[in-house]
């Protein structure tokens, strides 16, 4: 049996009326969320659904969907509903599905020509349930796959990403051993439930846990599409929630710290914040620490079902990602790549590559374990540059140092074959700053941190922020530098044709 699974069944007969699920109006014990998820369970079998797609906003019917899947031994394609509609309709098509639940049928339909028919089952909550036509294109999924998560890749195009059971719950557990997670715990789910790192460590790892999660429409915790935040919202629902755990990428995190830094108060009840899905600065995380945050870097990526490794109480050293979880398998090529193995996915969607016969995967990361066992990072293999002096540069490495200053809310580097480097900045609006100045110092004060070939010589401001729907960012926060150069690259030209 699933472990997260059996664990429901555990805790719904030792302590059947402990809050499991909190949602914005309406809460489930662990008896009342074993029991619909056993009936939906039920329900999707004896539907003959082979594989059920979830588009839905963060809440507890989108959490009882995914575990009744899980229950029944049927894949789950969770969709981002920040997608493009070329994007949905590629997952839709690509994996195969034959029946989606999702509270936004219209959208679904007019994707399809109003081809997706209602299907009655009685226990979804509020989601609608539609029987979908199956492409005749769908690629047919590999053995063993419980779950298709969606990444944007290095293209427009998503990769569907094929998950395991075992793989998924063996991070979930170890997951769960390294937060120290417990019953009085209550997890508030920050990010899409569509994201594999919230999904496993929001939902999976606190029920093994027998604690409780939180999980409330997303812009009650002040996330709006892929990347416009809230600050005070996503604080209140923190307090209000009385929230011990939360996942935050970079950018929430600096969000806070600010919000921390002109007044705002964190919750005493916080003791384990988990930020990951990009490169951290370490002056972000010693800016964090003066404010008492309980704030702990980790590392992961979805082929390797989310989380690799991740600092931890009692285990926690500036500048690592962590310890690898209790699980992960690593070795290192050469040149610095990490390669993992211990849970990794069965394979792309359709696509031939996959880890290989001993089940590594190269990560495509480059990186180092010390002395005392603690996982650095250095850069992306495919991202690191070489100036025209020879030197390597892996431009994360800039860019952190360069978005630590309140004035820099992204940025992008390069400075293939050039004798100094170009960053592309995108400001946050603050008013009352005037903006050259302001970035000049933040830029000088980087550099001062930096040896002199990876520091930054020119820089130009973007014409609008990075984001995903401008194509310019991948679904976790990452960049997408070749968009982002193709598009800056004349103005970047000419920057090096102003000095030689």
């Amino acid at each position: 049996m699933s472990p997260v699974i059996g664990a429901l069944a555990r805790h719904a007969e030792q302590h059947p009326d402990a809050p499991a699920l909190q949602g914005h109006d309406s809460s489930l014990s662990y008896a009342e969320l074993h029991a619909r998820v056993r009936r939906l369970g039920d329900e999707l079998h004896a539907s003959g659904i082979a594989t059920l797609g979830l588009l839905a906003d963060n809440g507890i019917d989108w959490a009882v969907a995914d575990l009744a899947a899980l229950s029944a031994n049927i894949p789950c394609v969770p969709l981002p509903a920040f997608f493009s509609a070329q994007q949905l309709l590629h997952a839709i098509q690509n994996s195969g599905m034959n029946a989606i639940l999702t509270d936004q049928p219209q959208r679904v339909n007019e994707l399809l020509g109003g081809a997706g028919q209602p299907l009655p089952l009685q226990s979804s909550g509020n989601l609608t349930a539609l029987r979908l036509p199956v492409a005749v294109a769908a690629s047919r999924l590999p053995a063993h796959t419980a779950k298709i998560t969606y990444t944007s890749g290095t293209t427009g195009q998503p990769k569907g990403v094929c998950l395991s059971r075992e793989a998924m719950e063996q991070v979930a557990q170890s997951l769960c051993h390294a937060s120290a997670a417990g019953m009085a715990d209550r997890h508030l789910c920050l990010l899409p439930l569509s994201t594999l790192l919230e999904n496993i460590g929001g939902i999976y790892a606190p029920l093994l846990a027998g604690a409780c999660s939180c999980i409330l429409p997303l812009q009650q915790v002040g996330l709006q599409g892929a990347s416009a935040l809230d600050v005070g919202v996503m604080l209140q629902a923190m307090h209000a929630q009385r929230a011990s755990s939360v996942i935050m990428v970079p950018q929430m995190l600096h969000a806070l710290v600010a919000a921390l830094g002109m007044g705002g108060k964190a919750p005493d009840t916080l003791r384990f914040i988990a930020v990951g899905g990009a490169p951290v600065s370490q002056r972000l995380l010693a800016a964090a620490q003066q404010f008492a945050l309980p704030v702990y870097e980790g590392y992961g990526l979805s082929e390797c079902a989310s989380v690799v490794a991740v600092n931890a109480p009692g285990a926690n050293k500036a500048g690592s990602v962590g310890k690898p979880l209790p699980h992960v398998k690593l070795r290192f090529a050469g040149d610095g790549e990490i390669f993992v193995g211990g849970a990794v996915f069965e394979g792309y969607l359709g696509q031939a590559e996959k880890p290989d016969n001993d089940g590594w995967w190269a990560t495509g990361d480059t990186g180092y374990l010390d002395g005392e066992g603690y996982l650095h990072l250095t850069g992306r293999k495919k991202n690191m540059f070489i100036t025209s002096f020879g030197r390597n540069v892996a431009p994360e490495w800039v860019e952190r140092e360069l978005t630590i200053h309140p004035v820099i809310a992204n940025a992008a580097v390069f400075g293939e074959a050039r004798p100094w480097n170009v960053a592309i900045i995108v400001l946050r609006n603050l008013p009352g700053v005037d903006r050259d100045s302001a970035v000049a110092e933040a830029v000088a004060a980087a550099n001062r941190s930096l040896p002199d070939y990876a520091q930054v010589r020119k820089w130009l401001l973007a014409a609008e922020p990075f984001t995903m729907q401008n194509g310019l960012l991948t679904s976790n926060g990452r960049l997408r530098r070749a968009e982002i150069w193709a598009r800056y690259e004349p103005a970047v030209n000419q920057l090096y044709g102003e000095q030689q």
